[in-house]
């Protein structure tokens, strides 16, 4: 059986034939596969475990079916659903998995990551990822009203896409001595990440020997996923 990667769904109710997409992928792909990893970015945004959206509610149902029906679900926490929480997990099943971390498959150690961390020549973005995940900042977020934190979330989409329009793409794509910074501190020769949008496979040269980077794509743009079988990782793209 296989292992399925996926990355940069950011689901929300303005794009529901993405959702209808992952929902279709749940229940074909994933329901035969022998475990699901979310590798950050499941939502456009999430600002609690008391978000009531439909759409939201509805993905939620459907990874709460694959986990019941015995896939196991690991979900990675992304830039825009960094507040997913045990209330999220006790309704999907799924296990929140730290970033980064070191799984084994097949008996081959591969570092997984969201891949925002990697992008260390955005600057501006990296001083707000530092606040962000600030479990104080978290708390104080949490307890305000839901409304409020709606409210928050849409002023910082908005600036979050002002900031992309402005910064120079190369800025925001990963920073090469970075990566060969992950392998060498983690001894392995494969990486999975999402984040950057830029789906591809990629060979690094780390201290005279090549490692791999696998990089999936969003969804909004194009359907990927890394299907891991018989030893070998494959990225293949889904048809809108």
């Amino acid at each position: 059986m296989a292992r399925l990667f996926v990355s940069d769904v950011h689901l929300d109710g303005s794009a529901p034939e993405a959702t209808a997409q992952f929902l279709d992928f749940l229940s074909r792909e994933a329901a035969a596969a022998e475990a699901l990893y979310i590798l950050g970015d499941l939502f456009e945004a999430w600002v609690g475990d008391d978000d009531a959206d439909p759409h939201k509610v509805r993905v939620c149902a459907a990874l709460g079916r694959l986990s019941s029906g015995g896939v196991p679900c690991f979900v990675m926490h992304g830039n825009r659903d960094f507040l997913l929480g045990a209330g999220f997990s006790a309704a999907t099943g799924c296990r929140l998995l730290p970033d980064p971390v070191v799984a084994r498959f097949g008996g081959e150690e591969v570092l997984l990551t969201h891949g925002d961390a990697l992008c260390t020549d955005d600057h501006a973005y990296q001083e707000l990822r530092t606040t962000v995940r600030d479990a104080a900042w978290q708390r104080r977020f949490l307890a305000l009203p839901r409304a409020r934190r709606e409210l928050l979330a849409n002023e910082a989409r908005a600036g979050s896409r002002a900031h992309t329009a402005r910064t120079v793409p190369f800025i925001m794509d990963v920073n090469g001595d970075a990566v060969v910074r992950a392998f060498r501190a983690t001894g392995v020769r494969r990486l999975i990440h999402g984040h950057t949008h830029r789906p591809g496979i990629h060979e690094h040269q780390v201290d005279g020997a090549t490692a791999q980077r696998l990089v999936l794509g969003a969804w909004y743009e194009q359907g990927s996923y890394i299907r891991y079988e018989n030893g070998v990782f494959r990225l293949h793209e889904l048809p809108r």
